[in-house]
């Protein structure tokens, strides 16, 4: 019984640790777990402290980066503005120019407008008095005829008839000669008026004597930029060529890149590119399409404002904004070395110059003289000549019917059918043969005045010709037993007419014909 009780006491007590044993595990177990899970909290908001940390870093550089970018934007539209600021400042200035230039021409139109009302009045009282003097003369002739019909007892027709019967048999020589002398005298008097009003002209217009080159040269620092700008495998200058459609020549001439192009508005685009490039020194294609479309703006600003300007020079008042932009183009085009939009302005005053002296329009010479080569502009760009193309391209404007004349015949395609017409050949004449205005090579200024002799000998009768006056004149002594006095003028016009038929020549050629009758005898 005792041991019995013993037993049950002592599996009471190993029930009794039992349960204690568990609830110590289980404490231990919970203490375990609450500390991992403070653990676990302490990382946690270690963790989102840290990203609180990395957000706030991030954002003060996303601000950063925003204010730097803003005030970058800034001051390109500070530069932006400020740019067109000085556009419109200089189209202010402009204006105020214009403005000025028409008030002064308003009141010097006024003023002419009074001179001619008085010279009108003048007229009018001298018309009077010359009407007066011609009744007065009529009925003294009258007089006289019929006291001389009186004394002659013959009508007058019947004495017209002897008189002139008598002339032609006995005074046809003399007549002959006359015709001659007049004629002399009458083309001595219209070259000398032609030369004063031209001389006139030119005093009142004077221009500089330019001569441009049509190749395009690049000046490098140094060598190793030849080869920067080839580029890997060649991609840098084929990038350059097929944007800018001109070829690149790069050789051994030491620091210079020529370019070479038919296009002289593409071969600048292509200059002021290759520049900026080589100042900047960043060339690969990415940055080269970038410099080339802002070279490309920059030239058309060119040309607009150059157009503008030509315009403004002259003073012929409003044109079309398509023939300004092609006035433009005109400086980049030359002939002969002769820069063309140069060329338009001085023919225009030149023109305006000459209208004055015969009192013709002068603003309409000179619209007619700043367009007469307009046709130049886009000629290699359009099939035909640049008169054609000019034609049709001032017709398509509605310009006046003289300036259309002036294109169409200023080299003589088309007889002029208006004084402007023959003005603006005259002046586009002379501004192209003063001296230093066009460049010539020497191989072809030899070939004309050998041309010129050849032309001359081969017609009949000249014994020697002589170009002289660097091809401006043509000197022919003619054989005295063959060619008299009067053949002479026959022969001068053969030659004009051959050389005018045969030879292509900037400005007039003079032909002189010299007969010489010589009588030698001796004394013995």
């Amino acid at each position: 019984m005792f041991l019995l009780a013993f037993g049950v006491v002592e599996a009471s007590i190993s029930v009794l640790l039992a349960i204690v044993g568990f609830a110590i595990g289980y404490f231990v177990r919970v203490w375990h777990h609450e500390k991992n899970l403070k653990a676990s909290r302490s990382i946690a908001e270690k963790i989102v402290e840290d990203g609180k940390k990395e957000a706030e870093k991030h954002k003060r550089e996303s601000v950063l980066e925003a204010k730097q970018e803003i005030f970058a934007l800034r001051k390109d539209f500070d530069n932006d503005l400020r740019e067109r600021r000085q556009v419109v400042v200089n189209l202010e200035n402009k204006v105020s120019q214009r403005e000025e230039t028409l008030n002064r021409r308003a009141i010097h139109l006024d003023k002419r407008e009074e001179t001619l009302a008085l010279r009108e009045e003048k007229l009018d009282e001298k018309k009077e008095q010359l009407e007066q003097l011609n009744s007065k003369a009529e009925e003294v002739l009258k007089q006289q005829e019929e006291k001389l019909i009186d004394i002659s007892g013959l009508s007058v027709d019947e004495a017209r008839s002897i008189i002139m019967t008598r002339v032609r048999e006995n005074l046809s020589d003399e007549i002959a000669t006359y015709i001659r002398d007049e004629e002399e005298r009458a083309k001595n008097e219209v070259q000398n008026r032609s030369k004063q009003l031209l001389a006139l002209a030119i005093q009142k217009y004077a221009s500089e004597t330019t001569t441009e080159r049509t190749v395009s040269v690049v000046d490098l620092p140094n060598d190793d930029m030849k080869g920067r700008i080839i580029g890997r495998e060649g991609r840098n200058i084929r990038t350059i060529e097929a944007l800018t459609g001109v070829d690149l020549i790069i050789d051994d001439t030491p620091e210079a890149v020529v370019l070479s192009g038919f296009d002289p508005i593409r071969r600048e685009i292509a200059k002021r590119a290759l520049t900026t490039l080589v100042s900047d020194g960043r060339i690969h294609p990415g940055r080269i399409e970038e410099v080339v479309e802002k070279a490309r703006v920059e030239v058309d600003m060119f040309i607009r404002e150059a157009g503008e300007d030509a315009v403004f020079t002259v003073g012929i008042g409003r044109i079309h904004p398509d023939l300004v932009k092609l006035l433009g183009r005109l400086s980049f085009r030359t002939s002969y070395g002769q820069n063309v939009l140069k060329h338009s302005i001085e023919t225009a005053f030149l023109a305006g110059k000459l209208a004055v002296e015969i009192g013709e329009d002068e603003m309409l010479a000179r619209r007619a003289g700043l367009l007469h080569d307009i046709g130049k502009a886009v000629d290699h760009e359009v099939e035909g000549g640049h008169v054609e193309i000019g034609v049709n391209l001032v017709n398509r404007y509605k310009e006046p019917k003289e300036v259309v004349d002036a294109i169409a015949s200023h080299h003589g395609d088309k007889d002029a059918e208006s004084i402007i017409a023959v003005l603006v050949a005259a002046a586009d004449a002379l501004s192209a043969a003063r001296p230093g205005a066009r460049s010539e090579s020497m191989e072809n200024y030899i070939k004309r005045l050998e041309q010129l002799e050849t032309i001359s000998n081969e017609i009949p009768g000249v014994e020697k010709s002589f170009a002289i006056q660097a091809g401006r004149e043509i000197r022919v002594i003619v054989k005295a037993d063959q060619i008299d006095d009067l053949s002479t003028f026959k022969v001068a016009r053969e030659i004009k007419e051959q050389i005018e038929e045969k030879m292509t020549y900037p400005g007039t050629i003079k032909v002189t014909v010299i007969r010489e009758t010589r009588a030698t005898d001796i004394a013995k």
